[in-house]
This record gives structure tokens, C-alpha cells and sequence, in this order.
């Protein structure tokens, strides 16, 4: 859940830090208070597109952080887990935006992009808007709302990897029956390539062995001079008058041990004379070995080099690695063997084609039937509340339509679409052709709710969600929030005193003005403070003892219910 937010320098706000608890919390206050302010901030944190108008007058910089408690958010500490941020209980996301246009952001003190901002952010809190039900005037939006009602996600996912899979032959199909001329062409520039790279004939590894080989031979003269000199250093050589280290070790090897016979002290240094000697006359032989495999061979050399050089100008030529030539080379093989058989491609191309068409169509079916499903539970759902709101007359439908095209689609055969029958009797419509917009916010408020009760998303924001209704409807709205709330956290900016009474926590925006300054604050109320505040919401400048009176009456109700 949400536990606080830090607000430095923001909008009307100086320095402002606010707790949150479980359950719901309304934030109230007079008319341009900046009751929404608080979201807008929230927003800042969560990632939103930054804005430098926002900054205080008289501050350079605005600085936003968010607290989330995670500990039982699995979905949130695997995505931190995953992006290698620490995974606490506790989360911190945190913004600071500049007057000079710059955006930084943070996660558990780390630094963080605006992605992965809202990516996070999508896990722990959503926010609906009071213009959301807007949305529901777009039938884009409608599929999106049933899947994630249904939880489609596996269903979803199946539908768009097998149509890509299809979409992918029948590209190739596409390509192969209307552009035989290109094929042509691609086949004879195939030619030439492969004919290049079959002279040249490359093999996995070859390349690394030749420049190993390449280095040897270059060296050879020097390599072998080198080698002669360690030899003749160590007695195996010819020269003449150099000193000789194993015979030369060997007699301090004896010395050493008559100087033992007189002291036992001096066993560690016949030890070492033993040792030093036994690894020179091992690292002689392998000086032996190597010389006898190393061979001054100008012709070798010539085709080491040759050989390198076609290796290093067709791999130049065709962009690739020079270790990745061999593979290259099969590639293009396999490619000019499928276009010399253009009726064998294309028959397997048709049957891969057929089997993800088969694959899709049952992954499609699966998905159609869910819809169905989460279909008839979602307005089931929905109607039973619109009831609750005052619209017991209308009904809500899922319509499932297929596409007007019936080849595959990576979002399934069908568009759902939300229709409405305001009265009895009349057919289901488009909401747009229906609802009014009194209709339509309340419409939207039962289908948020229900929706919201599916949500994995432990946190939610309802901003004035409630515009347009009042009386019982208000206390009905309430009384969803607080009901929300009671599963997880609930937050709702609100003007109505009869959806502010059910909330469990309750915050007021004030602002103050003084001199040149204006501030906004927000508080959180104790009883006798919450009373009052219902009473100004009820009554507005004007508090009579029936007001008082009116506003217990709404918070006794609220909290027996």
C-alpha cells in the first residue's frame, strides 16, 4: 500500500509530508484548495511526463518521493528483484525535476528511468481519473477492461505468439508467390556469394588457428634463436663458453650439502637448489619440444597469409566476424538451395503456415471462450451495482463480435464492445449512442469497482470519480469505496460529504495566504475535526446546529453500516 509522500516545492506546496493507512481515506477541502494536487504529485513519482510550471515560484527545483509498503506485493518484489534494485518491505520512488528542463528519478535510492518509473508504478497503486469514464466512449478500451478482468493474460499471450508465427510464413508466402523477379535476382547475387565462399571453403575455427599458426611461422627465425640460447644456457646447446645453469645448480646443489653435513640449518636450502635445478631441467625440455615443432618455412607462410587475407576481405565484404564466416557461409547455402527449389519452399512454407494456423485457432478459441466467461461474470457484476446507484432501469452487455476480417489477429477473433440499455426493452446500444453524462460517470463508477475487485494492484486513487451525483447515490458510492478499502487501499479526492463520511482516514486541503504568498497544507482530522469538516461540506460558509447535527448523523451511519 501507499504509506506517504514528500512533496518539496511543489505547485502551492512548500514542504509536505503525508502518512497514509489501510482502508479508505478521502481527501476533502474547498474549492480550489488543490485537492487534486496531491495526485498530480503522486503522478510526478510514479513517472509522468515532468512539468517545470509545476515548480514553486521562487524554487529552482520540485522533489517528489512516494513510500510503498511491498511485503506482501509479490508481482512488486520480483520486478525489483529482477531489475537489480534493493527488494525490501519498503519501496521508495522518487523524482526531483529541475526549472532547466531535467528529470531525475529513483528507486530505493538508485537511480531510475522514467520507465522503469511507471513500469513499478503499475504494480503498486492505480489511479482513476473523474474523466476516466471518457475512455469507455472508445471501444479500443473495451478488450482491454474484459482481459483484465478475466485475467486473460496466458490466453493473450498464446493468441499473439502463434499469430505471429503465422503472420511470419505467410509474409514469406506473400513474398515468394508476387516477386518471383526479386527472387530471381536474390538467387543470382546467392550464386555469386556462395560460389565466392565455397572457393574459399571456411570451417569453424580455422580462421584462429591460421593466425595462431600465421604468428609462428612469422616468428620462426627469432622463436628459434631465442630458443637456441636457452639451451645453450642450460648445457643442451652448442655454444661455446656460456655458463651452464644445470651444471651450475647442480654444483650448488653439492655445496650446499656439504654445508649441511656441518649445520642442519641449511636442509631448506638444499631443498631449494634441488627444486630450482629439477625445473630448469624441465623447463629446458619443453624449450626442446617447442623448437623441434617450430619450422622457418617461407612457402608455409605465403599461404598461411594468402589464406588469412581471403578469410578477412569476405568477411569485410559481408559485414560479418572472420570466426563467423563458416556459419555465414551455411546460411547463404541454405537460402540459395531453398530459392533453386522455389515449389519445395513453398510447400513447406504452406504446411508450417497451417500448422500455426492450427495452433491459433484452438489458442483463439481458448481465448474466446474465456471472454465469454468473464463476459457474463462482469456484467453480471456491473448491473447489480448500477442498481446500488440509482440506474436499477439500465443493463449493462458485453457484446463479443467477430472481426470483420476473419484471418488471425494477435488480440483474438473478436472486439468486445460495452453497450447499454438505459430502460427496459430496448436493445443494448453503444454507449456513446446511450448514455448521458450523469449516466455515463456512474456507469463508469460501478464498472471501476468491479473491475477494481479483480485488481492485483493493492492501492487505488479515485479522483472525484463521484461528479454528477449526490444524495443516496452519494452514500452509495461511499459505502463501495469503503468496502474497496476494507480489501486492500483505497484513496478518494472527493466534494461530497456523503462519500467522505465512509472513509476511515480522513485528510483536508486547506490554503493560506499571506502577504505575496500562498501555501497549500493537508492535515489529517481527528473526530470532533472530521464533524466539522463534513459540516462545511454540507453547509458550506454557513454552520448551523442541524448541519453540525447532520454531519454526526452521516458519520454514525457510515461507520455502522
Amino acid at each position: 500500500m501507499l504509506t506517504s509522500i514528500h512533496i518539496t516545492d511543489y505547485g502551492l506546496v512548500a514542504q509536505l509530508d503525508i502518512e497514509f493507512r489501510r482502508g479508505m481515506t478521502a481527501i476533502t477541502g474547498e474549492t480550489g484548495a488543490g485537492k487534486s494536487l496531491v495526485i498530480d504529485a503522486l503522478g510526478m513519482a510514479l513517472g509522468d511526463r515532468g512539468d517545470i510550471g509545476r515548480i514553486r515560484a521562487g524554487a529552482e527545483r520540485s522533489e517528489v518521493a512516494a513510500g510503498f509498503d511491498v511485503a506482501a506485493n509479490a508481482r512488486a518484489l520480483a520486478w525489483l528483484a529482477a531489475q537489480d534494485y534493493p527488494a525490501d518491505t519498503e519501496c521508495l520512488l522518487r523524482r526531483v525535476f529541475t526549472r532547466d528542463g531535467r528529470s531525475r528519478g529513483y528507486i530505493n535510492g538508485r537511480t531510475a528511468t522514467m520507465q522503469q518509473l511507471q513500469e513499478l508504478g503499475e504494480l503498486l497503486i492505480d489511479i482513476h481519473s473523474q474523466h476516466e469514464h471518457q475512455s469507455l466512449l472508445r471501444r479500443e478500451t473495451h478488450a482491454q477492461l474484459l482481459d483484465d478482468y478475466g485475467q486473460h493474460g496466458q490466453y493473450l499471450k498464446a493468441t499473439a505468439d502463434t499469430y505471429a508465427g503465422w503472420w511470419r510464413c505467410n509474409d514469406q508466402l506473400r513474398a515468394y508467390e508476387t516477386d518471383q523477379e526479386s527472387a530471381t535476382a536474390r538467387r543470382e547475387l546467392l550464386a555469386f556469394q556462395v560460389g565466392e565462399l565455397d572457393r574459399l571453403a571456411p570451417t569453424p575455427g580455422e580462421a584462429a588457428a591460421l593466425d595462431r599458426e600465421h604468428r609462428l611461422l612469422a616468428n620462426a627465425d627469432r622463436l628459434l634463436d631465442h630458443c637456441h640460447q636457452l639451451l645453450a644456457l642450460g648445457g643442451e646447446g652448442e655454444g661455446q663458453g656460456e655458463p651452464d645453469l644445470a651444471a651450475l645448480l647442480h654444483r650448488a646443489e653439492a655445496l650446499a650439502r656439504d654445508l649441511h653435513a656441518s649445520s642442519a640449518q641449511l636442509q631448506s636450502c638444499v631443498d631449494l637448489f634441488d627444486s630450482a635445478r629439477i625445473q630448469v631441467e624441465e623447463a629446458l625440455r619443453e624449450v626442446a619440444a617447442f623448437a623441434a615443432s617450430v619450422e622457418s618455412d617461407p612457402a608455409r607462410l605465403e599461404a598461411v597469409e594468402a589464406r588469412l587475407a581471403a578469410y578477412h576481405r569476405l568477411a569485410k565484404r559481408h559485414q560479418v566476424a572472420v570466426d563467423e564466416l563458416a556459419e555465414f557461409h551455411q546460411q547463404l547455402r541454405a537460402e540459395l538451395d531453398a530459392l533453386e527449389s522455389p515449389e519445395q519452399s513453398l510447400q513447406a512454407l504452406r504446411a508450417e503456415r497451417d500448422r500455426w494456423a492450427t495452433d491459433y485457432a484452438a489458442a483463439a478459441t481458448a481465448l474466446s471462450e474465456a471472454r465469454r466467461d468473464a463476459a457474463s461474470r462482469f456484467t453480471l457484476q456491473v448491473n447489480a451495482r448500477l442498481a446500488d446507484l440509482g440506474l436499477g432501469a439500465a443493463r449493462v452487455e458485453f457484446a463479443l463480435p467477430p472481426r470483420a476480417d476473419e484471418r488471425p489477429h494477435p488480440g483474438g477473433r473478436e472486439t468486445p464492445e460495452l453497450r447499454v440499455a438505459s430502460n427496459p426493452g430496448q436493445p443494448p446500444r453503444p454507449l456513446a449512442k446511450v448514455a448521458s453524462g450523469g449516466e455515463l460517470s456512474r456507469i463508469s463508477l460501478a464498472i471501476q469497482v468491479v473491475a477494481a475487485e479483480k485488481n492485483r494492484v493493492p492501492a487505488m486513487v479515485f479522483d472525484e470519480v463521484d461528479v454528477g451525483v449526490g444524495g443516496a447515490t452519494a452514500a452509495i458510492i461511499g459505502q463501495l469505496l469503503r468496502q474497496l478499502g476494507g480489501k486492500g487501499q483505497v484513496i478518494a479526492i472527493t466534494h461530497l460529504p456523503q462519500v467522505a463520511s465512509h472513509a476511515h482516514q480522513h485528510l483536508v486541503v486547506t490554503k493560506t495566504t499571506t502577504g505575496s504568498d500562498t501555501t497549500t497544507a493537508l492535515q489529517a482530522l481527528a473526530a470532533g475535526e472530521r464533524v466539522d469538516e463534513i459540516a462545511r461540506m454540507l453547509g458550506g460558509a454557513r454552520i448551523t446546529a442541524k448541519t453540525v447535527a447532520h454531519a454526526r448523523d452521516l458519520l454514525t451511519q457510515a461507520t455502522t453500516e
